[in-house]
């Protein structure tokens, strides 16, 4: 397997362009069904997971092209088939597809997601969506299947914000004729994404990045374009490898809108930040100052941005306190940072981190998309050399982190 080669201490000065967003693009590929006819998305980051997710499509009868990173994908002919575990088994945002198939076909057959191995990610709350639109749920083993002869609109009431349940509501409401409310929705910037995606395609969605979102279903679809906004974790990984590495960068296609907290924890901990219209252009000197902080849904500090900032704690000075409210098992990354000589205590979801300069290069494993990620900030500004194994975890979400930093003037390469 191939492992990324980091030579440390090195800073980044220079510009970077910003993928798309992966949290974006997946489920508003997996709305593409919902149409009988064609849909292109363009600025599609050419990552594992966006091909798995073509590779799903394309088992259910679609057309799917991707070039110039821009997908085309007619789901004239497509069917509903059980999508099979090796496919399911890849990544989380296979469980996408239910409601889409749900409620263009009446029927959805899939297998419990995979992805990475972040502690319980029940699906109950998508399920219980979809039994409130009057569907049926069968599971056995690991096989989920939902079906109804009829679906009704609904309200539909999430007691936690879970962006994929609000996802799948969406994406199943509207093929149903009528009013659909949805109370205590996600409002991470991808839900908002994905309601726009459906209104270039007709569909009548309000309220998508609130709490409360209303879908007039059953309408006519056509054929459509959408351009895909920015990833703000890739461009949050970049400014967290820059608060460890020093020097200037400027984000391109960053969309600083959607990172405000994120934003305000790097100038609390010393970067200087100024939002263009271009992007966001980011200026680091010194050693981070320590900080504390804790993740939460979307405005809170998103949780796929903490183990990168972890990194950026253990060369900080001072002690900084982390409190994980979202995945019970992403301080995974813990471990392997203090191979390269981080000073980190877990207990239960919090994190104590004392800052150390400058840590030492080492063989690190990458176990998860966020965590790989995280490793890899690390081992810029950590003296020698650090390897870092793993990198099919982080392609599932970097299109190519290597070749972005060494643009920047990071001694880094995929090996």
């Amino acid at each position: 397997m191939s492992v990324i080669h980091i030579r440390g201490r090195h800073g980044l000065n220079g510009e970077i362009r910003i993928q798309g967003s992966k949290n974006g693009v997946l489920p508003i590929m997996a709305g593409a069904l919902l149409h009988r006819g064609t849909t292109v998305i363009t600025n599609v980051p050419i990552i594992q997971d966006v091909l798995c997710m073509m590779g799903i499509l394309e088992y259910l009868g679609c057309h799917c092209t991707l070039e110039d990173h821009t997908a085309v994908i007619d789901a004239t002919y497509a069917e509903v088939a059980p999508v099979p575990c090796a496919m399911s088994g890849q990544m989380r945002s296979s469980v996408m597809l239910l409601g889409p198939m749900l409620g263009r076909f009446r029927l959805a057959v899939s297998r419990h997601p995979g992805g990475c191995c972040l502690g319980n990610r029940p699906v109950n709350l998508h399920l219980d969506a979809f039994r409130a639109l009057g569907a049926q749920i069968r599971t056995e083993g690991e096989q989920i299947c939902v079906f109804a002869n009829r679906l009704h609109p609904a309200t539909i009431r999430f007691p936690y914000p879970s962006v994929g349940a609000t996802e799948n509501a969406i994406l199943a409401a509207a093929a149903v004729s009528g009013a659909t409310r949805i109370l205590g929705a996600a409002r991470e910037p991808e839900i908002e994404m994905l309601c726009a995606f459906l209104g270039s395609m007709g569909a009548k969605i309000t309220g998508g990045g609130t709490s409360c979102i209303l879908i007039e279903g059953g309408v006519s679809l056509h054929d459509s374009t959408f351009e895909v906004n920015g990833d703000r974790i890739v461009a949050g990984t970049y400014l967290g490898a820059l608060l460890r590495s020093g020097g200037r960068l400027l984000l391109r296609g960053a969309a600083a809108s959607q990172m405000e907290e994120s934003l305000r924890l790097l100038s609390s901990m010393g970067m200087e930040i100024a939002v263009r219209p271009e992007g966001i252009l980011a200026k680091m000197s010194g050693r981070p100052c320590a900080c504390d902080f804790s993740t939460g849904p979307y405005p809170e500090f998103p949780t796929d941005l903490q183990p990168v900032m972890m990194a950026g704690c253990a060369s900080a000075d001072g002690e900084s306190r982390i409190r994980e409210n979202v995945f019970e098992k992403r301080f995974s990354c813990a471990e392997e940072l203090r191979k390269l000589g981080a000073s980190i205590i877990i207990e239960d979801r919090f994190a104590r981190v004392k800052g150390r300069h400058p840590l030492h290069g080492a063989r690190v494993q990458a176990k998860d998309l966020r965590g790989g990620a995280a490793l890899v900030a690390a081992g810029l500004a950590a003296e020698g050399e650090t390897f870092v194994e793993g990198y099919e975890h982080i392609s599932r979400g970097y299109e190519d982190i290597s070749r972005d930093l060494a643009q920047a003037g990071a001694e880094i390469a995929l090996e």
